[in-house]
């Protein structure tokens, strides 16, 4: 697994912290035939070299910065057919996810991936994916009569409210696994601060109810889920 560590270092290394800013400008603009492209492969080459400190792993090295060069040259040609610049991004850092585990694993790949799933935990990977987009349905479905009755005179960001709820979900149940349940309440203080000016500004009785509506539904549905959790885990 520290072999895997390392790599994934160097990668990281590599495309956040090696990487500037004009470098990336000059590669979405000139593609192949940016130089910076080609530097930006040699030092992840060095960057392997020289996190596994060994000179003999120069194929292993070299068979990943070819296929990060690869990688990075498709994203850049398919940008012109893929407006949204984060679907590019994610897709890019999965795909040298996947070459990066493939050769550190690459001996024993298949026993590897086998333990890999067999030790997941998957009563906490349903909670949190509960938490997140089927929560947020949900509580769209129970607030509906009530949001058709809510009139938003102010621009927000879209789906900013669903968002805020997936995020704080989250929060609520990793604190719950955690023992902490005395950050919930910070974390509703928090979100109480934040909202005041708002609610002040609009002075709206309904707007009021419909977030305290809103935020008792979204915390008690991560507590239960949190609660839930910990009971099938045999912790109550």
């Amino acid at each position: 697994m520290i072999f895997f560590i390392k790599l994934l270092l160097a990668h990281l290394i590599g495309d956040f912290i090696l990487q500037p800013t004009n470098w990336v400008i000059h590669k979405e603009e000139n593609k192949v035939k940016s130089k910076y492209l080609y530097f930006h492969t040699l030092i992840h080459f060095l960057l392997i070299i020289l996190l596994l400190w060994d000179l003999g792993s120069w194929k292993l090295a070299l068979v990943i910065s070819i296929s990060h060069y690869v990688i990075d040259l498709v994203k850049l040609y398919a940008s012109k057919w893929i407006k949204k610049k984060s679907v590019l991004f994610f897709t890019d850092q999965a795909l040298h996810l996947i070459v990066i585990y493939i050769c550190a694993f690459h001996g024993n790949l298949k026993e590897q991936t086998s333990i890999m799933f067999q030790h997941l935990d998957w009563v906490l990977i349903t909670a949190v994916v509960f938490v997140t987009f089927p929560a947020a349905v949900m509580m769209g479905k129970l607030l509906e009569g009530f949001s058709d009755q809510i009139q938003i005179d102010h621009k927000s960001l879209p789906n900013a409210g669903k968002y805020i709820g997936i995020i704080e979900r989250l929060f609520v149940l990793l604190f719950i696994i955690i023992g902490r349940w005395e950050v919930i309440g910070l974390l509703i203080t928090a979100k109480s601060v934040f909202r005041f000016n708002d609610l002040k500004e609009n002075n709206n009785r309904k707007l009021t109810e419909y977030i305290l509506i809103g935020t008792l539904l979204s915390f008690g549905i991560a507590i239960l889920t949190g609660y839930l959790f910990i009971s099938m885990r045999g912790g109550l």
